[in-house]
């Protein structure tokens, strides 16, 4: 996949804000800080086109990303930091659940997990939010760089084990670094486009 054209179009609270064109959505989740706007960046090919922050919690909106004017990637605020308000949390939830609920372009949900640690019980909510509502999902393992070699076969069962996944076709092991992983999100994204 060749990415020629990326365009933040808007960053959307509520379902009369999403784009009205029809084109498929691939959604960007996980917790605070794992890593999604690197991962954005990473997939796009630019430096700074989705702003890292040193603030976790900085998302607070679905971010609409238009790729190729072909399909979006749309990142959601990331769950799970501690220092963010309740009621943010809520609104967060809500906004996240709505539009789980209410978009049929919505192909395939990306749920980023820190490779470094064990995912954690917000993580493990998600996944299961996901399958129950037979939402399908592939997990990106990120900051694999950060984990010795030796070590990826057993951070990647811990993660098998913690969400109870039988087999592991649908896991990627992704860095931005060493751009491991890239193609194969690539290759996930194209299976719906054709």
């Amino acid at each position: 996949m060749k990415i020629n054209t990326i365009e933040l179009i808007i960053s959307a609270v509520r379902e009369s804000q999403y784009p009205n064109d029809n084109k498929k959505e691939f959604l960007l989740i996980g917790r605070s800080n794992v890593g999604k706007s690197s991962f954005i960046n990473t997939i796009i090919n630019r430096k700074n086109f989705a702003r890292t922050s040193a603030t976790p919690g900085k998302t607070q909106t679905l971010n609409f990303y238009k790729i190729n004017d072909t399909f979006y990637l749309v990142d959601a605020p990331g769950y799970g930091f501690a220092k963010v308000r309740k009621s943010l949390k809520k609104k967060f939830g809500l906004i996240i659940e709505n539009y789980l609920k209410s978009r049929n372009n919505l192909q395939r949900v990306f749920l980023l997990i820190d490779f470094r640690h064990k995912p954690t019980e917000d993580d493990v909510l998600m996944y299961n939010y996901l399958k129950y509502y037979n939402i399908p999902v592939t997990i990106i393992c990120t900051k694999v760089d950060k984990v010795k070699k030796a070590n990826h076969q057993k951070n990647k069962n811990i993660i098998l084990k913690e969400l109870k996944i039988e087999d592991d076709q649908n896991i990627i092991l992704f860095s931005t670094i060493t751009k491991i992983g890239k193609n194969e999100v690539y290759e996930e994204i194209e299976k719906y486009l054709n």
